[in-house]
Formats: C-alpha cells, sequence, structure tokens
C-alpha cells in the first residue's frame, strides 16, 4: 500500500477576508492609486457597504421595510456640520471622532422615537409608507430649520484641511468593515435569533416570550446608527451638507437593490450588492449621464424581477442542488465509509 497522501487544509473564510481588508488598507499606499478613479470607487462603495448593512439589519433579519435611511444618512451629516461648525475650532473638527459618533447617536435616538409609535401600530407595507412619511417631515424641518440648518443651502464646513482622499478611504473602510462585523455578530447572538423569529412569524414569537416591539425598535435603532455613520463620513469628504444632497431618495433605494441583489438577510450579500452596484452606477455616471435614472429604475425592476433571492442565496441553492445530486458514496472492501 502507498503512503496515505495529505490534504493541505482549506484556508478558513475569516483569514480570506482580513487578508482582503488588509490589501484593501495598503490601497492608498499604491504610488499614484489616490489620484485614480478606482480609489474613489472604493471609498463609495464602503459608504454603500455600511448603508446597505443598515438596511439589512432591519430589513433582512428583522423584516421591517423601512424607507427612511435617507433620513437617518441626512441627520448624521447634519449633525456632523452642525458639531463642527459650531462645537469645533478649524484645526479639530476634521474627522473628530465626537463628530463621528454624535451623527451615528443622534440618527439612532431619532429612530427609537419615531419607531416606537410607528412599529407599535404599523406593520409592513403601512411601516414602510410610514418611515417614507418621516424622511418628508425631516427634509422639509432642515429646509425650514433656519440659522441652524442653513435652509435649503445646507451647512458648509471648511475644506482647509483635506489634502488627499487616504482618511476618507481609510475611515471608510473601517466603518464599512464595523458594521459588517456587527452584523455577523448580532445575526450569530441571541439578538439575532430574536429578530430573525419576529421576521419569520411575530406571533410565535411573542407566544415564545419574545418582546417583538422592543426588537423591532432596536434593530430600527441600530440600523439608523449606522446610517448616521455612513451620513457624516460622507459629509467630511464633501464638507457641505445639504436636504438635496443628503435627503436624496437614492439614499434609500440604493441599499435597498444592494441588499436584493447580493441577498438580505444575510451578512456578505449587501457586501458583493454593493460593489457590483456601485461599478454599475459609477460606469453609468461617467459614460451615460443623461441615462443614469433611466438604468438606476430599470436595475430595480430585473433585480426584483429575475434576482429576488439574490445571489448568495442563488449560489447556496445551487449548490445544495448539485449537492444532491451526487452518488451516494459505497462502501469499499467492507471498510469504513468516506465522508
Amino acid at each position: 500500500m502507498g503512503a496515505p497522501t495529505s490534504r493541505a487544509a482549506p484556508v478558513p473564510l475569516y483569514a480570506l477576508l482580513g487578508a482582503l481588508v488588509v490589501l484593501l488598507a495598503a490601497v492608498p499606499l499604491v504610488p499614484g492609486a489616490l489620484d485614480h478613479y478606482g480609489t474613489y470607487y472604493l471609498f463609495l462603495v464602503f459608504v454603500h457597504i455600511v448603508l446597505a448593512q443598515s438596511w439589512n439589519l432591519v430589513a433582512g433579519y428583522a423584516g421591517q421595510i423601512s424607507l427612511a435611511q435617507h433620513a437617518f444618512f441626512g441627520i448624521g451629516g447634519y449633525t456632523t456640520a452642525i458639531v463642527a461648525t459650531r462645537l469645533l475650532s478649524d484645526e479639530t473638527f476634521y474627522f473628530n471622532p465626537f463628530a463621528i459618533l454624535a451623527a451615528g447617536v443622534v440618527a439612532a435616538l431619532f429612530a427609537a422615537a419615531i419607531g416606537l409609535p410607528l412599529l407599535s401600530k404599523l406593520a409592513g407595507d403601512y411601516f414602510a409608507l410610514g418611515s417614507l412619511g418621516f424622511g418628508e417631515i425631516v427634509r422639509v424641518a432642515l429646509v425650514k430649520g433656519g440659522p441652524l440648518t442653513g435652509g435649503s443651502f445646507g451647512i458648509a464646513m471648511s475644506p482647509a484641511p483635506f489634502e488627499t482622499l487616504a482618511p476618507h478611504y481609510w475611515v471608510g473602510l473601517a466603518l464599512a468593515t464595523a458594521a459588517t462585523a456587527a452584523v455577523y455578530l448580532i445575526a450569530r447572538s441571541r439578538l439575532g435569533l430574536a429578530l430573525m423569529a419576529v421576521r419569520e412569524d411575530p406571533m410565535a414569537a411573542a407566544a415564545n416570550g419574545v418582546n417583538v416591539l422592543w426588537y423591532k425598535v432596536l434593530a430600527f435603532a441600530v440600523g439608523a446608527f449606522m446610517a448616521g455613520l455612513a451620513g457624516s463620513l460622507y459629509a467630511f469628504y464633501v464638507f457641505s451638507v445639504s436636504p438635496v444632497g443628503f435627503l436624496n431618495l437614492n439614499w434609500t433605494l440604493y441599499p435597498i437593490l444592494m441588499c436584493v441583489m447580493g441577498s438580505s438577510g444575510t451578512v456578505f450579500g449587501p457586501v458583493i450588492g454593493a460593489f457590483l452596484m456601485t461599478a454599475v452606477f459609477s460606469a453609468a455616471t461617467l459614460w451615460l449621464p443623461a441615462a443614469h435614472p433611466i438604468l438606476s429604475g430599470a436595475m430595480i425592476i430585473v433585480v426584483m424581477l429575475f434576482m429576488p433571492n439574490g445571489i448568495l442565496r442563488m449560489h447556496f441553492a445551487r449548490r445544495a442542488h448539485a449537492h444532491r445530486g451526487k452518488p451516494t458514496p459505497r462502501r469499499l472492501s467492507g471498510g469504513p465509509e468516506r465522508p
């Protein structure tokens, strides 16, 4: 008998993902990378990942279709601008941790305040419409906010600290990684099990001792926290916030499309969707600017019609089908079956 052959141990998924994050973190160190459009594309991907994960947590895991992510994104951007211009100096506001954290906290507080009455009375399409109405209330409030919000012109921050895109890139990568890790940890905790129970059957979850309203509001607030962080990051990039730029409904539609494309209710589905759809929209902006809104609407229709379960679930379904189609291994020479 020959010597048994040793198989190389498969590389753990987490090691591969860690290596990918390290590789992405090294991109700005490549000479000329910061002047290339590809670096800006990756920055947009990171912003979209944070937003997509915020919607994924609310809708994919808790089963609550929210149309208010643009409102929380705008609240985060405005909070950062107000803190930067009124509480911090021009030398200390740039990527100030307090300004970034405040953006997420204020957005989460708004979500808890509006989510409690909405989620206690509404569900499904009615909650979606209610959250959309909240976004319109926020937009009107910011336009009519006077000197505090700058009215329809918004608030401008000093662009003097900007020298390179590298800080935005690294902070964006850190936030995207943290948002994905947070969803991963939540999905594998008791909180995640409770959220999925609420998603599948709220009445059965309540009968088994799950406080349905509490978990719905909690998911809504945590998702708003993530969206507020994304708004803060984008505010530091444009150095100006306005209702037109930050309360645009695209900040809600894009993460929904990305989650559906990648597979909502999964950890890495929104990441895949963010990379793919940001590439599509970036290409459309560069080469077909006039047709960009038409392309966005067409992509939403196509994805909903032909990929309602997303890329990851299609992949898993095909693997399961292929595995079921394999013949059962026979026992050889009376020896033990192979795994």
